[in-house]
């Protein structure tokens, strides 16, 4: 400090401290209010439920900006969504779990129709494949809070019939629902692994021993 009040600059004639009063300080801005705030900018594109994906997370937009082009503004704590540069959502972040945050507003006025899209359509397609199809898209839809939140799940269930063929969609749902899974991923696993073209692995339950060694439980009474 003393050093800058001093010391006069041989080409300017004056010391750092002048300079610095001069030239820099009223050229200083205020502090920000709030600290710097890390974030990532991410393009993408609101499904038929009208929830965003991020990181194994759904976060609703309005109900009207589904299938629309959005931009998702992700920092440490929050979600932030734009459509053409105007923000039309904001979540706190939520952990890469599957779920779903969704604000009741962004729904549409009744919660079992969008667009073209029904649960009586999903069921009435789901059960084109097969039952154990359309059983699986009923528990999916059952155990959302909200039967939208289950549409993309069965949609892309539903989709790989495409790819696999239906007996073998029918098959993988026959066997997720053996081992109680209720996804999307997991039925797709089941079918990029071939699992559902081997037997189901249940355990067939046998009669029980009859035999004169054997007291059978009135004994203990």
């Amino acid at each position: 400090m003393e050093l800058n009040d001093r010391r006069v600059l041989r080409r300017v004639g004056q010391t750092r401290r002048q300079l610095f009063e001069e030239i820099d300080r009223p050229a200083l801005k205020p502090l920000p209010a709030q600290p710097y705030v890390y974030a990532e900018w991410r393009r993408r594109r609101a499904g038929l439920d009208y929830h965003v994906e991020i990181e194994r997370h759904y976060y609703s937009v309005p109900y009207r900006f589904a299938r629309e082009a959005v931009e998702a503004r992700i920092t440490a704590a929050t979600i932030e969504l734009f459509h053409k540069g105007e923000r039309i959502a904001a979540h706190m972040r939520g952990s890469g779990n599957g779920r779903h945050t969704t604000i009741p507003e962004h729904m549409p006025s009744s919660h079992r129709r969008f667009a073209d899209w029904t649960v009586e359509r999903i069921a009435r397609d789901a059960t084109a494949i097969g039952p154990c199809t359309a059983l699986l898209c009923e528990k999916i839809l059952v155990e959302r809070r909200h039967p939208e939140q289950g549409f993309r799940a069965c949609l892309g269930i539903m989709r790989m019939a495409r790819s696999f063929g239906r007996e073998r969609v029918e098959a993988a749902c026959s066997r997720a629902l053996d081992i109680g899974a209720r996804t999307y991923g997991s039925v797709r696993s089941i079918l990029d692994n071939n699992l559902d073209q081997i037997p189901s692995s249940r355990p067939v339950e046998s009669p029980p021993v009859d035999h004169p060694n054997i007291r059978g439980s009135r004994y203990y009474h």
